[in-house]
């Protein structure tokens, strides 16, 4: 019931033009002070973590896994990703209920991640 509704709450955000897709889009928001939050796919690649974990926690983002895989996202949202930026707050925090938060990276040097 609970990925349905999130289904759901994200299909709206898309159409409200308050959702992006991807990593690149992701690390754009968060450098620009569009992302509210960013979610994150179940089987999304363990360097592609590492690095948006990275991103969210240099510019104070909220991380979220969303409990979704890349193709279950790619079935609701028309597009497969692993990565998915909210850009209002309010459907940052509907989306954001319920979930676990993924702890981030607290470093202004990308080198020290390697």
């Amino acid at each position: 019931m609970v990925k349905k509704n999130k289904t759901g709450l994200l299909t709206i955000c898309l159409k409200a033009g308050k959702l992006t897709l991807g990593m690149d889009q992701a690390k754009d928001g968060c450098r620009g002070g569009s992302a509210c939050a960013v979610f994150t796919g179940t089987d999304l690649s363990e360097k592609s973590l590492k690095e948006i974990r990275y991103y969210c926690g240099r510019y104070n983002v909220p991380l979220y896994a969303i409990g979704m895989t890349m193709d279950e996202i790619g079935t609701a949202l028309g597009k497969r990703s692993g990565i998915i930026t909210v850009t209002d707050r309010g459907f940052a925090r509907s989306c954001a209920e319920g979930l676990e938060s993924i702890e981030t990276i607290k470093t202004d040097r990308m080198e020290e991640l390697d």
